[in-house]
């Protein structure tokens, strides 16, 4: 794996641990963590050794948005400025999730705002730390939402909700995001990591291709009617019913073993 100032990359068997690390700002985003996320996200998708990403925070935040008080690049000249700073640099980033051909969990540990939100809801698996929160601050602030927020929430919670939490600001816990479907559970604050890490690794014991498929079908059906995805769902089950992992399947069905996957 490469060297990385701002982002740290572990790996354990076949997932990898992707951190924002600048604990020291709650990894808010500088134009170096910007720029470096999108490289390990690169990184991490083309190596078809890992086949589940983790995407957490260093220290006792996920990721705290953009690092307004950064002065080590020149602010964006304006509001054109700005437009293609989002563009050209967390855009990439939140579609490297998204279209990822591996599924990515995000692992909350603490505070998640603003453009860290949207990294994280662009991951297909979210788990949340106990005392962990989501906050969108944008309109505190006479901002929009950005990266993705206003695709991203209202697909996963419908639009009123979407557009409450946006408004108001309300600080989502990991409970009450559990019970709305941003998040799939809530694991222990203590040894967080440790407990996603386990969660991670239950994943990656499920067959890669049926994992990177069910994946594909279910963004294909996002916007494509009912006959389009039952005909995409055939051309997809026609290729993993020849796959060796699927041989291998209904062999370890019959030794009463567990499969030993290749991804092919």
């Amino acid at each position: 794996m490469s060297d990385y100032e701002t982002i740290l990359i572990e790996r354990e068997g076949r997932v990898a641990r992707v951190s924002f690390n600048r604990p020291d700002k709650l990894n808010s985003f500088n134009g170096t963590q910007r720029r470096e996320f999108l490289r390990a996200a690169q990184e991490v998708n083309a190596d078809n050794d890992i086949w589940v990403v983790i995407l957490t925070g260093a220290g006792r935040a996920f990721g705290a948005g953009a690092d307004l008080s950064d002065t080590s690049e020149p602010m964006p000249n304006g509001g054109e400025g700005v437009e293609d700073q989002l563009n050209a640099e967390y855009k990439p980033g939140v579609l490297a999730i998204h279209h990822a051909r591996k599924p990515w969990i995000a692992a909350i540990n603490g505070p998640c705002a603003g453009i860290s939100y949207s990294f994280a809801m662009a991951c297909d698996l979210v788990v949340m730390a106990e005392s962990s929160f989501l906050y969108q601050p944008f309109l505190g602030i006479g901002l929009v939402p950005d990266g993705g927020a206003t695709w991203l929430l209202p697909n996963l919670v419908g639009a009123k909700r979407a557009y409450e939490l946006m408004a108001f600001g309300e600080k989502l816990t990991a409970e009450k995001a559990v019970d709305w479907g941003l998040a799939n559970r809530i694991l222990p604050d203590e040894d967080f990591a440790a407990h996603a890490m386990t969660y991670g690794q239950e994943l990656a014991n499920r067959s890669p291709l049926a994992l990177r498929y069910t994946k594909e079908a279910m963004a294909f059906s996002a916007s494509h009617n009912l006959s389009d995805t039952i005909s995409k769902e055939a051309a997809l089950q026609a290729f993993c019913i020849t796959s060796e992992d699927s041989r291998e399947a209904i062999k370890a069905f019959f030794q009463k073993r567990q499969p030993d996957w290749q991804g092919k």
